[in-house]
């Protein structure tokens, strides 16, 4: 889900940007465009140098959208200069981290008994807004806390709804979602409270917002609950955006054991126009590594 939480370490025929991309088309790709909104992030192209470095590098090879989770903890003229390189380049922003979960202390609980972390989470969508209007991104991605062991999960999934739904009718007015994101407790994140898509879908229908929506993170469906694309068919009416991540290992597509090939098809058999986040880290160091992830995505793209 976030660089803090992950920890992530940091060639096809030549082709023009299409027509009508304003500032973009006067700087081609040395590199064919990538067919689905794959997104790296800051660290995955590291050799290349800093944040907007790495943005350029990345267009470069065909990709055409971005993700930073980490955007909002940047200064506003960070902000402003990772949207105009973007821009720049006809790239899309994709998700950055609304709300930062205290990952250490197992916090929020937002269905506990006391409302305080729900309005804290409130707030900080409230001022996400902004951060988001800054970016141009539509999506922002949320976690739904933590469980508490005292008060029972049907209790704690109402609450959870309850508040989804208030910050949805925060964000819908202004075009954008959250995107709740399941997360796994086998191997990362023990003790959450969201911990599949099929829950996810849920609370999202629950909420009954166009606010609202699941973010379908498929390296924590495939360690929790597998079954991938027949989940992402019964729930795609309330999924908002997808990130890839193999398993084992939660590096590039090929390194473990998810069929990335047959899902890109069957994401392009529902026309899914939207980003793809590159949420995993690279198999090898370097600019091996990097050119290893390019050539993982241009084999699943070209199925």
């Amino acid at each position: 889900m976030t660089i803090t939480r992950r920890t992530l370490i940091a060639a096809g025929a030549a082709a023009p940007l299409a027509a009508g991309l304003g500032s973009a088309a006067a700087r081609p790709s040395n590199a064919a465009r990538f067919s689905l909104g794959f997104a790296p992030h800051e660290g995955s192209f590291a050799s290349r140098g800093g944040l907007i470095e790495q943005i350029a590098f990345a267009a470069d090879q065909g990709f055409t959208a971005w993700e930073d989770n980490e955007a909002r903890s940047r200064s506003v003229a960070e902000q402003t200069q990772m949207a105009k390189a973007l821009a720049d380049r006809g790239m899309t922003m994709g998700v950055f981290v609304a709300s930062m979960p205290r990952w250490g202390e197992s916090r929020p609980i937002l269905g506990a008994t006391d409302g305080e972390e729900r309005e804290a989470f409130l707030a900080d969508v409230r001022s996400a807004v902004d951060v988001a209007r800054r970016l141009g991104a539509k999506h922002m991605t949320v976690v739904t806390g933590f469980l508490d062991k005292k008060v029972p999960v049907d209790i704690q999934t109402a609450r959870v709804i309850d508040v989804m739904r208030r910050a949805g009718d925060i964000v819908a007015p202004h075009g954008l979602a959250m995107v709740m994101e399941p997360l796994n407790t086998r191997t990362n994140h023990p003790g959450i409270f969201m911990r599949s898509i099929a829950h996810g879908f849920a609370v999202a229908r629950g909420a009954n917002s166009p606010g609202v929506k699941i973010l379908a993170d498929l390296y924590h469906e495939q360690v929790q609950s597998g079954n991938l694309i027949p989940t992402l068919d019964t729930c795609w009416s309330e999924i908002g955006y997808i990130q890839f991540g193999d398993n084992p290992g939660r590096n590039e597509p090929g390194t473990g054991e998810i069929n990335f090939a047959n899902i890109c098809k069957w994401l392009r058999d529902r026309r899914y126009g939207g980003v793809i986040g590159m949420e995993h880290g690279n198999s090898a160091e370097g600019r091996a590594g990097e050119d290893r992830l390019i050539a993982a995505y241009r084999a699943i793209d070209a199925q």
